[in-house]
């Protein structure tokens, strides 16, 4: 099994959606480390109890509920055997659900009517993690690589051996079923129904993954695996190298580099965006405006700082009222500028505050001048 469930924009949505008297998000960095799972838990235990400190005066059948959640939990051996850096928490009475993150977040917890999901924007928008496919004609792997985690090769079932075993061949060399060609002709030919059968093991496996696919390949099987997969993700850059030479140590620094890339072009289209629209009246850094805005679904684009906790509320038009500390009553008035762009159709990419236009909690690029 991998050791990241990373989230969809769906997920988000729908915890975004999701309110009621007490919501809990908790956000913990963990190890991958088994030996260190110990003290994780404890450190969960800690945030449990400060959450239902927070829960004091709220219905007793539900802090109860949410409490033995938490606790099993903790106490879930199997569970805390594979984790990654960090664990994302979402409780109420009835359901606890969570999501094992590649990047390294700050530990947190939130009590309001409404979850805490900033954090898991940059899981989502910034690309951390991938699968990287090393296909060749003698063997082909997959290998899971995120940020701060050893790489290592997953079982992925029906996957073919080779192209020679995928086509029922001695030799991908003999003649089609048809006689029409051989020769370089032929080898095209077995090479892509050996790609097909790749994609199509591969497609179970990443059905509903929004995750990177990398494909380490050599011409002419890059080529032709490009032209059959159905995976929507596939980065556009590659790994060029032959991958049977290649450690998956070796693939997954090659990946992380595609990686930084993906991020870093995204991130510099949204920044020369954002100047090019400062002269048009559609660019703002005040949470107050950008509450508006994203209120009234004029928010195209919104930077926002993960790491940053600004404790207020906002009503239905949109003003923010500020608060001097968080409690059950208030949220994250940032995350939740965030959420209502994401439910209006925005895109929103969680950073850092170095990479924010102004160095400010946000900035956020309007559809039309507001």
């Amino acid at each position: 099994m991998t050791h990241i469930d990373m989230p969809t924009r769906a997920d988000i949505e729908t915890l975004i959606r999701d309110r009621g008297p007490a919501r809990v998000t908790v956000y913990l960095p963990t190890s991958p480390l088994t030996q260190q799972a110990q003290a994780d838990r404890i450190a969960l235990k800690n945030l449990a109890n400060e959450a239902l400190r927070q829960l004091a005066g709220q219905d007793k059948h539900a802090i109860r509920a949410i409490e033995e959640k938490l606790f099993d939990l903790i106490d879930d051996d199997d569970f805390w055997a594979v984790q990654a850096n960090s664990l994302a928490i979402f409780v109420t009475a009835e359901r606890l659900s969570t999501f094992r993150l590649p990047n390294r977040l700050q530990p947190m917890v939130e009590v309001s009517d409404r979850f805490h999901v900033k954090p898991l924007l940059r899981a989502v928008t910034v690309p951390q993690c991938a699968f990287v496919l090393a296909l060749a004609q003698n063997s082909v792997r997959v290998v899971e690589v995120s940020e701060d985690m050893p790489a290592f090769a997953l079982k992925i079932d029906a996957m073919p051996k080779d192209a020679a075993s995928a086509v029922g061949k001695a030799s991908i060399m003999d003649r089609t079923a048809s006689g029409r060609v051989q020769g370089s002709e032929g080898i095209k030919v077995r090479l892509t129904q050996y790609a097909r059968k790749v994609d199509r093991a591969l497609r179970d496996f990443l059905a509903g993954r929004e995750t990177p696919l990398i494909l380490a390949a050599t011409e002419p099987l890059l080529s032709i695996y490009r032209s059959v997969q159905s995976y929507p993700h596939l980065a556009a850059s590659a790994l060029t190298a032959n991958p049977e030479g290649m450690t998956d140590a070796e693939l997954a620094a090659g990946a992380r580099t595609v990686l930084d890339e993906l991020f870093r072009e995204q991130l510099a289209g949204i920044q020369e965006l954002f100047q090019k629209r400062l002269s048009q009246q559609r660019t703002t850094t005040d949470i107050a405006h950008a509450a508006r805005a994203a209120t009234r679904g004029a928010v195209q684009q919104l930077l926002v700082d993960i790491d940053e906790v600004v404790p207020g509320t906002i009503d239905d038009e949109g003003a923010v009222t500020f608060a001097d500390g968080p409690s059950a009553a208030t949220y994250g008035v940032v995350d939740e500028i965030a959420g209502r762009t994401l439910l209006m159709g925005g895109r929103v990419l969680g950073v850092r505050r170095a990479d924010i236009p102004g160095g400010g909690s946000l900035a956020a690029i309007m559809r039309y001048p507001f």
